[in-house]
């Protein structure tokens, strides 16, 4: 049961009481930072201003969860038998050790809670799982379960490829979710997968490039409009790159990193920022979306303050410039800071060894700057699906596929097989032991927790792939290779969208 001192089971329906603790390190959120958003309090049903660093280091380690016993009570230890399918997109070798450890832990658990239950569970690389995903469902060779980035579901979900789900069947109810997370899997009015995990990134700097730029170091940019001209700053006094920016196509790093300058001009793919969003045109290319895009255009074209390889990068390159002093801001996960310090541990000579020292040292994580509309960031995630007969081929093992949604939205699970990079979808996940331990070994994700307010979710529909993942990197690429004007390039963007949302 949840803790009494403060049941997140209702926290959509109240505010949360803040705590008196305070965050250890120099990371400052005053006032005007928390100020209450209407919007974001629409979107998540929590108010920002309530939801802070003091509530989430308060609720942590207020329960104790007997995961196996709370996991028999859905799908008893002699009822799930047989085989079940399992994909996923798991560890890879830049993958924190912590990470593989639990998602090793995982897997030998499963056996151990339903012994009789033989899991196949495939690790599939995250560039290739909605492909092969997209391919197997349409061949009737999808597998029983998976787990899938938040953005994707939506489009199986329309095409008849996965199962209604009823959360009381799983010992769960709506109030234990975000109610952007539900929304993610939601397709007319009807429950298609269950929400595993959510984060939202957190702005990043280092404190010794902004000494270096005459920058105050303690203070990030406030609004995006700083963000511009701090990058410009950093780069005409130091020579280095300001801004992390990632704009490669077909990449998931590049909505995430562009979607919330879009939002926080009023803008969008489509309303999707609104507190009640039709998500029947394209928005991109309004007044504030040709205004987001023209901050990209200043920061590339004009100051030259962002990496040159801009248009190929992901984040993977620019965590190498930035842990080789060379860039001075990025937005990224908690993560980041342990992948820094990975990346230092691999460094060998000892003038590299002590520079990439100093960024670690440095480095800083603060609100994702607002825009004149709002403060905004991507809500993202995943979820767990159970596909239908058709997609699968045949029938799905029912216990089988019961036992492993069970076992990926149990507070434990939803927590430990997102360690270092999410956070647990389950909001009893938050009032663990091991939420207790997460904020004690992974520095700043009280940071990126407190984000989670401002999350909104990519649109649900299912153009919104080919929305995300291609026109608007596409339209980026467009106006920052001038192959258009920034104002052609949103309105192509805009036409393509629309003529998408026609062809449904």
């Amino acid at each position: 049961m949840l803790s009494k001192k403060l049941d997140l089971s209702t926290v959509s329906r109240r505010t949360l009481l803040g705590g008196a603790a305070g965050m250890a390190g120099a990371v400052a959120l005053g006032q005007s930072a928390l100020a209450q958003d209407a919007t974001a309090v629409a979107k998540t049903g929590v108010d920002p201003e309530k939801w802070t660093i003091e509530t989430i280091n308060e609720l942590a380690g207020t329960i104790t969860v007997d995961t196996a016993a709370e996991l028999h009570a859905v799908v008893a230890e002699d009822a799930a038998t047989g085989d079940v399918s399992f994909w996923n997109n798991g560890p890879v070798e830049s993958t924190p050790e912590v990470q593989k450890q639990y998602y090793d832990e995982f897997g030998a658990n499963l056996k151990t809670w339903w012994p009789n239950l033989n899991v196949d569970r495939q690790n599939i690389n995250y560039d290739d799982l909605l492909d092969k995903a997209r391919t197997a469902a349409a061949g009737g060779a999808a597998p029983d379960v998976a787990k899938l980035p938040i953005l994707w579901g939506v489009e199986f979900a329309a095409r008849g490829d996965l199962q209604e789900i009823i959360l009381e069947d799983y010992g769960l109810n709506r109030d234990l979710f975000w109610a952007g997370a539900l929304k993610s899997v939601t397709w007319q009015d009807k429950l298609y997968g269950i929400p595993t995990n959510n984060e939202t990134m957190a702005f990043i700097w280092n404190k010794d490039i902004f000494q270096q730029a005459g920058l105050d170091p303690e203070n990030p940019p406030a609004t995006w409009a700083d963000v511009v001209a701090y990058s410009k700053q950093i780069k005409d006094t130091t020579g280095k790159f300001g801004y992390g920016l990632v704009a490669k196509v077909n990449a998931g790093n590049t909505p995430f990193r562009f979607m919330p300058m879009l939002w926080a001009y009023g803008s969008g793919a489509m309303d999707e920022a609104e507190a009640n969003p039709k998500l029947d045109t394209a928005w991109v290319n309004n007044e504030g979306g040709v205004a987001a895009l023209q901050n990209l255009y200043q920061m590339y074209v004009t100051d030259k303050s962002v990496p040159t390889s801009a248009l190929t990068n992901t984040q993977v390159e620019n965590q190498d410039l930035f842990i080789a002093g060379q860039l001075g801001m990025v937005i990224a996960h908690p993560s980041e800071y342990v992948t820094m310090q990975n990346k230092l541990a691999a460094v060998t000579e000892e003038d590299e060894k002590a520079a990439a020292q100093t960024v670690v040292d440095n480095m800083m994580y603060g609100l994702i700057p607002e825009g004149p509309v709002r403060r905004s960031v991507v809500f993202g995630g995943s979820n767990a699906h159970i596909y239908s007969e058709t997609a699968h081929g045949g029938p799905v093992n029912p216990e089988g596929a019961k036992a492993l949604m069970a076992a990926l939205t149990s507070p434990e699970w939803a927590l430990k097989n997102n360690w270092t990079d999410s956070n647990p979808a389950n909001l009893r996940g938050f009032e663990t032991e091991w939420m207790a331990q997460r904020l004690a070994e992974i520095r700043f994700l009280e940071v990126t927790t407190s984000m989670l307010p401002y999350g909104v979710p990519f649109p649900v529909v299912p153009e919104s792939t080919e929305m995300m993942n291609i026109i608007i990197p596409e339209m980026i690429q467009n106006a920052l290779t001038e192959t258009m004007s920034v104002q052609d390039a949103a309105d192509d963007a805009a036409e393509r969208i629309n003529d998408l949302l026609a062809s449904a």
